[in-house]
């Protein structure tokens, strides 16, 4: 998580509020449907004598409970039952801090603060130190990155407070700050090595888009989907163009989603007019289409591969299926999340509260929630067994592989391969595997790289089909989401009927 916790459309927007697909943006005003006039009045007598139970009852526990009770308490907790009783896990409550952290994240894309990623673990850690912040990652060109934090670094106090006994987000709060303020830091990097860092604040940018170039391949990683997305999406592709790219991989694993908008802008720049997604509501007023505009960034000639997997969701799979409806890509990797959902976020003073709304179909007129959007190839990782799982659990317990390379940081592949032949010996777990998870903990302690196409199948995947001539051939085969769902539903018709 980051310091506080992983472009318009021309559809017709409402004027009360902008649309978006994973989590927000401000509204100041609900929109009330017409109904019938009896059946109105007999809601209306309804929910007075349901919302006047609920002033009654607020009022009786004020008065009457055995210790006085705090108002916000109480209006807090009735907020939080009422969304919990919708069993909808995207329509809740919003605190102050989380309607501060979503405003920040994704509406203005940017906060005050020093530019790092920041964990903490829940109870003790596994080798016994006290549960310190650690420094997951610092984001490049900040100033926390300038100050030269490290990944693994270990944050002892922030301002003279010790962060074991400070939860994450205290620890947030307080790394958090207008620009131009410092923050006192003291730093524990290794076993011996201890001391203090002064970090002034300045703006920082949430980072949405990382790139790289694979050979004549463009790499374009997708974060997630805020107001910055797009422009740094352009800034990408304009350096591709400068390094002659040949292809392009586009890669939405693990992407939650975000702006709608930033994800209808993001369609824009590979399809030529035409619908990238629709929104439908029970509300007539508030259906929209949002289509792209006739010219693109990316030539049509550009072969594109899109990356996908469990954790692609709402706006990031808005974009898979508009570019595999629209037969603009082909999806490696496996079947996404499936959240076809539209919320909207109201404010209410310093709270709000996020509640879904409608539901977004692809270009196909196709919803996808709690159905995903299959890959056109599927490329899996190994999956744990259960017997993996208790030798992995041992493993983690013996603090082995962060051992390891705490003692040994500039391990090359002849070392590391001898460790993992030796872990393999003990604990019987895959040597893939091991290789990986060795992987991931260097990485912990560097700044990961953008890919890595040594551990990583799906990617290797994607490159072995731009590089292997068979592009053409592949998306004359693929189908769009509603030809798949169609035959999905004459199969069940078929075992029903047998």
């Amino acid at each position: 998580m980051n310091e506080h916790t992983d472009h318009p459309s021309r559809g017709k927007f409402p004027l009360s509020f902008l649309w978006v697909g994973s989590t927000v943006v401000l509204c100041a005003l609900f929109i009330l449907a017409s109904v019938p006039m009896a059946a109105a009045q007999g809601r209306d007598q309804e929910t007075k004598r349901y919302t006047s139970m609920l002033q009654n009852v607020f009022d009786f526990i004020r008065s009457h409970y055995v210790e006085e009770v705090d108002p916000k308490v109480l209006y807090e907790g009735a907020m939080m039952g009422m969304f919990d009783a919708l069993e909808d896990p995207y329509s809740v409550f919003l605190h102050e801090s989380e309607m501060t952290s979503l405003s920040e994240n994704v509406i203005q894309g940017s906060y005050g603060g020093v530019g790092l990623y920041i964990s903490k673990p829940v109870g003790e850690r596994p080798d016994g130190k006290p549960p310190y912040v650690e420094v997951a990652s610092p984001i490049e060109d900040t100033p926390g990155w300038r100050a030269g934090m490290q990944p693994g670094d270990l944050i002892v106090e922030v301002d003279g407070e010790p962060t074991d006994v400070l939860s994450l987000d205290e620890v947030v709060s307080r790394l958090k700050g207008p620009p131009g303020t410092s923050v006192r830091l003291l730093v524990r990097r290794g076993k011996k090595l201890e001391f203090p860092v002064s970090i002034v604040r300045e703006v920082v940018e949430v980072p949405t888009v990382k790139q790289a170039m694979i050979g004549d391949i463009g790499y374009l990683r997708l974060i997630s989907f805020s107001v910055m997305t797009v422009e740094r999406t352009k800034e990408a592709l304009e350096h591709f163009k400068a390094q002659n790219y040949r292809s392009l991989i586009i890669d939405l694993r693990n992407n939650y989603g975000g702006l709608l908008q930033s994800a209808v802008g993001i369609g824009d720049l590979f399809l030529e007019d035409g619908v990238v997604v629709s929104v439908k509501s029970r509300i007539s007023s508030e259906n929209a289409v949002f289509n792209a505009k006739r010219s693109v960034m990316v030539s049509p000639e550009i072969p594109i591969v899109v990356l996908i997997n469990r954790g692609s969701a709402s706006a990031s799979e808005i974009v898979a299926g508009a570019l595999k409806d629209r037969g603009r890509a082909y999806l490696v990797g496996e079947k996404s999340f499936g959240k076809g959902s539209v919320q909207q976020v109201y404010p209410l003073d310093t709270t709000g509260f996020k509640i879904t709304t409608a539901r977004y179909y692809t270009p196909s007129d196709v919803n996808i929630d709690k159905i995903g959007i299959p890959p056109d190839r599927e490329v899996l990782f190994p999956e744990f067994t259960e017997e993996n799982a208790e030798h992995l659990n041992r493993l983690i317990t013996d603090n082995r592989i962060p051992a390891f390379v705490e003692e040994n940081p500039e391990a090359g592949s002849a070392l590391v391969d001898s460790f993992v032949q030796e872990l393999h010996a003990e604990y019987s777990i895959d040597v893939p595997l091991l290789r990986r998870l060795v992987r991931d903990e260097q990485n912990r302690t560097v700044i990961a790289p953008v890919y890595d196409l040594e551990y990583d199948v799906q990617l290797r995947e994607a490159v072995n089909i731009l590089r292997g001539g068979t592009y053409g051939a592949l998306m004359r085969t693929t189908k769009t989401l509603k030809v798949l769902q169609e035959e999905a539903d004459s199969e069940d018709d078929t075992a029903l009927a047998s």
